[in-house]
């Protein structure tokens, strides 16, 4: 069962009409995270395989993985926002067993965005995916 978060921002893309609808409430995920500090934007945090900026913070408590994200671009944000929903909040070791690409599948995703950030966000789920199966 994937995350309610989840659950509920799939229940939301149902009740929005249209593709640019739901694009807009993506942006706005985005744009309602707290910003990450600019300690947290280095190198060890970024993801590479993105064409935009962008950088993950794990946090791992007892065995509860959540993660914040940050990154310049506004739709990048909001798909970092999706991710959180996706992930957040999970037993580290259900981490890997989670079908990122089924789940994002439900939102429509996979035919709404470029091949590049389709890359990107595939590059987000593998460092997600890494650091809870090094945590695990």
């Amino acid at each position: 069962m994937a995350n309610p978060d989840f659950e509920d921002l799939v229940d939301t893309f149902e009740f929005l009409d249209d593709w640019e609808d739901r694009y807009r409430h993506v942006i706005d995920m985005g744009k309602a995270m707290a910003p990450l500090e600019d300690a947290l934007r280095v190198p060890a945090t970024k993801v590479d395989g993105c064409a935009s900026q962008v950088w993950l913070v794990p946090r791992i408590e007892g065995d509860t993985f959540t993660f914040r994200g940050e990154s310049d671009a506004m739709i990048v944000r909001g798909l970092i926002a999706v991710l959180i929903a996706l992930y957040n909040n999970q037993p580290v070791s259900e981490i890997g067993k989670i079908d990122a690409a089924a789940e994002l599948g439900r939102l429509g995703l996979n035919d709404h965005l470029s091949a590049q950030r389709s890359n990107g966000l595939r590059a987000m789920v593998e460092r997600i995916r890494e650091t809870a199966s090094t945590a695990a």
